[in-house]
């Protein structure tokens, strides 16, 4: 960071450009633009793919607002469906049944690290002429048949603190077309092919360079970073095997998963909840409301699984910096509430 700082190039150049092309090579496309944030990915992809009012847009109702709020941003209607009770990430045939007319797009969601199912997505998404735009700000690095790039017209990334890499504020979208990696990169600009030559409207979502140094020194990391998150996954899968009222992650089959998300099942959650507060043990709620019954939303959907995990879920510490003692601890304390 300090070459940025002597550098005077604070914004655009050498540093930006070098953090997208490791980044694209990471995660195997051969495009990537970096943007100010997660949020700012999907609002630039989605007018770089010319979605609009009167667009359908298919999102899982268990996941982040942000994904939702996209296509409101360009004025288009989110649908909402429900997820697979095991892996939680969008059901296929919720999706399919979800489809109309009117549907311009999918928004997979690869939540708390695990790729959603590309190959039914995907398979959907050509039966119907559909765009699939993959929200990836919980997983990079997850795979789907070893391959981080899962085929779609977009995928994107977030880069805030709590990510398994972080920028300090940031996102990307990564493609394999030019054109659109080409679009993605005059809205995030203010539409400036050059000074004063204006191709669209676009906005100032530049990632700064500062920020980009960040991301190439935390990329180099982010290998080591993954393999602890998998390995105390691992180590808490083993220690709460023998607690009934508790179900483990399941990776599912084809899937790597990076665990962004150490998220169990829990009987009586709540109440666990509390219990794990007590003792500092900082376990949390990843998502407690179907984003269709927040009243910014309002909307209409049947879910009945999402209902139930909201209810349920509890995503307990498993970043790089949990130390094994620690991960023991927490096991004692979710078995010491059971007991």
């Amino acid at each position: 960071m300090q070459k940025v700082l002597e550098s005077g190039k604070l914004t655009a150049g050498p540093f930006v450009e070098q953090f997208e092309k490791e980044l694209a090579h990471y995660c195997s496309y051969p495009h990537a633009v970096a943007v100010s944030s997660g949020t700012a990915a999907l609002h630039v992809i989605f007018h770089a793919l010319g979605i609009g009012p009167g667009d359908q847009v298919i999102v899982p109702d268990f996941t982040f607002i942000a994904t939702a709020n996209a296509a409101r941003y360009v004025g288009a209607n989110n649908v909402f469906v429900d997820v697979d009770p095991d892996f939680f990430t969008m059901d296929p045939h919720a999706l399919e049944a979800a489809i109309t007319s009117q549907t311009k797009a999918i928004v997979p969601v690869s939540l708390y690290g695990q790729a959603y199912d590309v190959d039914e997505i995907s398979k959907i998404a050509k039966e119907h002429d559909l765009l699939v735009i993959s929200d990836n700000a919980q997983s990079i690095g997850a795979k789907w048949k070893s391959n981080a790039n899962l085929g779609d017209a977009a995928q994107i990334q977030s880069f805030y603190p709590t990510k398994n890499m972080t920028t300090g504020e940031g996102g990307a979208i990564l493609t394999d077309s030019s054109d659109l990696a080409e679009k993605c990169r005059l809205w995030r600009n203010i539409g400036q092919r050059k000074p004063y030559d204006y191709a669209c409207a676009g906005y100032n979502y530049r990632l700064p360079a500062v920020n980009c140094a960040m991301g190439s020194a935390q990329l180099q990391k982010l290998p080591k970073f993954t393999e602890a998150r998998r390995k105390n996954a691992r180590i808490l899968n083993d220690l709460l095997s023998s607690v009934p009222q508790i179900q483990t992650p399941t990776e599912r089959e084809h899937a790597f998963h990076v665990f962004n998300q150490y998220t169990v099942k829990a009987e009586n959650r709540d109440a666990l909840w509390e219990h794990l507060k007590k003792k500092e043990i900082g376990a949390n709620v990843y998502y407690p409301h179907p984003l269709h019954s927040l009243a910014t939303f309002n909307a209409n959907a049947q879910t009945p699984i999402t209902e139930k995990l909201c209810q349920t879920v509890l995503s307990l510490p498993v970043h790089p910096s949990v130390t094994e003692a620690q991960i023991q601890e927490i096991a004692e304390a979710v078995k010491s509430f059971y007991r």
